[in-house]
């Protein structure tokens, strides 16, 4: 039968059921082909805490959301145009989320009474009227999968698995995403066993015929590519872009990477990418704790090396004397925070941008860091290269804030050329450096403050290194007061020694009176927001700070050249606590901690309102 095509400029699809169905892998594949077509994109995985969330249950429900479309994109978008809910618990959980008019494709096999009962419905809401302001499409997804798989030697739970891929193909088919890299994938997915393959493609290829013959859908979307800037992209997420920043800096530095990590969600994925790379000279490390992992991190500093420690909150926490150490020892050491809800445990698969204070102030004594934030997933490559830079060249640790919402995301990433990375090049201490003969190893690069950095072994460069106060210059132990006040005088100097851009401003006018200033996974949803203000004819500037510690040089001029600061931070004021007590600036905080990333709409809101107040 012939279908109608309608042209869409951008399309918010979410995947929703139990962990055990896949979505996942399922929003993976769309935004793998949807790469491939060219569109701009971001996504949201979002799923449950715990690893076993019982089935059939609210807290248990998998999402995936994917933002796509043909001009370039901030944020995984506001509300999903289409839900693909798999069970009752993915519609109840995410219909609130859903615009009026907005697609809803419901796996009618899942509502039985039983599953309605466990998420409180009286009655069914496919046929009580409640779903009457959507475009309801009701498919028997599990019936229709295990039909389709007859001729396979499945079991029919080895059937019903399959069903994710259904919903692949038919939702491929509705907006013109291919299939063949899907086809290729579970082929290698499975190649162990290739009945599984055969079933799982036998199925997604079902789905997207049904899109093909049903007078149930009528109508197919196309979204056109987007007009990028000319070059290779590829679909990245957070971590994987880090993993790849850290390889990059070993290159570019002619220096060995070491990773001392312990698994801890959402920053596990960087220690499994890593892993792959030894060709690269670099050498990952699971030890047996967080405490160990951050030791052997610093051990390898001390021998010559990129020491990275990767962990999120709970495991940063833990590694707090180590970093401290390593501020003394004022050697270089790369600390990645993916920052989860807390505080404890909390909840390890939502995101939050809690961990600034930690950053800043969690270690005992005057032991100041560099920190800096990435913006976004592909951002996280470039901020793993800025990390590294700053902690070889001045010889300290450096932590990195990223977030579950980075970490997990994706969108397309320009690769760039390698001859167009910082040098990192670094000097070793070669020979002795004092006026003696002997070697000073406290002594300062007048310029970065740096001391000199000497692998052990080589000759005549012995010294003495441990957690006890150092005389300035020989490195003795000290106990004198006048010198302990000088050496923490001077490491707190040499971070406000590191060279950092300026902060750069979005005022395409120059004269809004109003600014709104992120750091890390804000800037996508303020951007979209200052972006749908200025449409509309709003006055609204936009700054986004990427170095926290120290600061740009210009932070305090900027801040005072407008009337009003706005500050939206997934925390209850971190940022804004800090600008207040230095820069003496009245900023307006908006606060959220919900484990998920703001909307633009809700930013939007906030913005156009303090514009109209000032």
């Amino acid at each position: 039968m012939t279908k109608q095509t309608r042209q869409l400029d951008r399309v918010v699809i979410r995947f929703a059921g139990d962990s055990g169905d896949g979505m996942q892998l399922t929003g993976d594949r769309f935004t793998s082909e949807t790469a491939q077509l060219g569109n701009d994109l971001s996504t949201l995985p979002n799923f449950p805490a715990e690893i076993r969330a019982p089935a059939g249950t609210l807290p248990g429900v998998s999402s995936f959301q994917v933002h796509f479309a043909d001009t370039d994109i901030l944020t995984p978008g506001d509300a999903p145009d289409v839900l693909v809910a798999m069970n009752p618990a993915a519609l109840k959980s995410n219909l609130t989320d859903l615009p009026g008019g907005a697609e809803i494709i419901v796996n009618t096999d899942e509502f039985t009474k039983r599953a309605l009962a466990k998420v409180g419905y009286a009655a069914s809401p496919l046929e009580d009227g409640s779903l009457e302001g959507y475009q309801l499409r009701e498919v028997a997804l599990t019936s229709m999968t295990v039909r389709a798989l007859e001729e396979f030697s499945l079991s029919r739970k080895e059937a019903e698995r399959a069903k994710n891929m259904f919903a692949l193909g038919l939702v491929s088919w509705m907006y013109h995403r291919p299939i063949e890299g899907t086809v290729t994938f579970l082929q290698r997915k499975f190649a162990a066993r290739p009945e599984l393959a055969d079933a799982n493609v036998a199925a997604l290829k079902a789905g997207w015929n049904y899109g093909e013959t049903t007078e149930d859908f009528a109508v197919q979307y196309e979204v056109k590519p987007a007009k990028l800037p000319p070059g290779t992209y590829r679909n990245i997420t957070g971590n994987v872009a880090l993993a790849y920043g850290l390889v990059a800096a070993g290159v570019r530095s002619g220096l060995p990477v070491f990773l001392g990590a312990y698994p801890i969600t959402p920053a596990s994925d960087i220690l499994h990418e890593l892993s792959k790379h030894k060709r690269f000279g670099v050498t990952t490390f699971q030890a047996e704790d967080e405490i160990a992992a951050a030791g052997a991190a610093l051990g390898a500093s001390y021998g010559g090396a990129i020491g990275v420690t990767t962990s999120s909150g709970p495991g940063v926490a833990l590694k707090s004397e180590t970093v401290s150490l390593a501020v003394a020892l004022e050697l270089p050491l790369v600390v990645v925070d993916v920052q989860r809800a807390g505080p404890s445990t909390g909840m390890p698969t939502k995101t939050e941008q809690a961990d600034l204070a930690m950053a800043l102030h969690g270690r005992h004594g005057e032991a100041p860091v560099a920190i800096i934030a990435p913006r976004s997933p592909s951002d996280c490559f470039y901020a793993a290269l800025e990390a590294c830079r700053i902690a070889v060249t001045y010889r300290t640790p450096v932590m990195l804030l990223s977030d579950g919402y980075l970490a997990n995301g994706s969108e397309p990433w320009l690769l760039p050329e390698i001859s167009d990375l910082s040098d990192l090049s670094v000097e070793f201490a070669a020979e002795p450096n004092g006026p003696d003969g002997q070697f000073l190893p406290y002594q300062r690069d007048p310029e970065t403050l740096a001391r000199p950095w000497a692998v052990p072994g080589t000759a005549g460069l012995e010294h003495r290194i441990g957690g006890l106060e150092k005389a300035d210059g020989t490195g003795d132990i000290s106990y004198d007061p006048a010198n302990h006040d000088a050496m923490v005088r001077i490491r707190a100097a040499r971070i406000e020694a590191i060279e950092v851009p300026p902060l750069e401003v979005e005022d395409p006018e120059g004269d809004a009176r109003v600014l709104v200033l992120g750091w890390g996974s804000t800037y996508g949803p303020i951007g979209a927001a200052c972006r749908q203000l200025r449409q509309r004819g709003v006055k609204i500037a936009q700054a986004h700070l990427r170095h926290l510690a120290p600061l740009p040089a210009n932070t305090e001029e900027v801040l005072r050249r407008y009337d009003k600061v706005v500050i939206p931070e997934m925390n209850l004021g971190q940022l804004s606590a800090v600008l207040r007590a230095r820069f003496l600036v009245d900023a307006i905080g908006y606060n959220k901690v919900r484990g998920l990333p703001f909307t633009s709409a809700e930013l939007e809101s906030v913005m156009e309102e303090v514009v109209k107040n000032v």
